[in-house]
């Protein structure tokens, strides 16, 4: 079960694709609405500093980045791996080599500890499917 993240003024984050459209179709602003009381409304980056704020925004862009990176690699591998599967059964083979799986499940592991693992058995699965 999916849960929403939350920024700290309680509103959803949503991807830019999924931001309200103002008048003319532009994405709207991403700033939130001021809020009544003393002093502007805090920005999404969660400081009123500007170097800081700036900063953020930065580290932010290059987050994306990496998430785009990882995405568009994920539906590689996954691809990849359904092609391993599918070629081993149709030449007669198994459909899971238990050995690799955990040749894999042991390099996540070692490198990323307990979040690797779970990690890895999130990759096997988008490859081969539930079993």
């Amino acid at each position: 079960m999916m849960t929403d993240v939350m920024e700290q003024n309680g509103g959803p984050i949503r991807p830019k694709a999924e931001q309200p459209a103002a008048a003319g179709g532009e994405p709207a602003a991403s700033t939130p609405p001021a809020v009544e009381g003393d002093g502007p409304a805090e920005p999404l980056t969660g400081t009123r500093e500007p170097a800081a704020s700036a900063r953020i925004v930065q580290i932010r862009e290059r987050i994306d980045e990496i998430d785009h990176a990882l995405i568009t690699l994920w539906q590689e591998r996954a691809a990849l791996s359904q092609e391993v599967g599918a070629t081993r059964m149709a030449s007669g083979g198994t459909r899971l080599v238990l050995s690799r799986e955990r040749e894999i499940l042991e390099r996540f592991r070692v490198e990323l500890g307990a979040d690797g693992t779970q990690l890895a058995l999130l990759l096997l699965r988008a490859g081969r499917g539930p079993l």
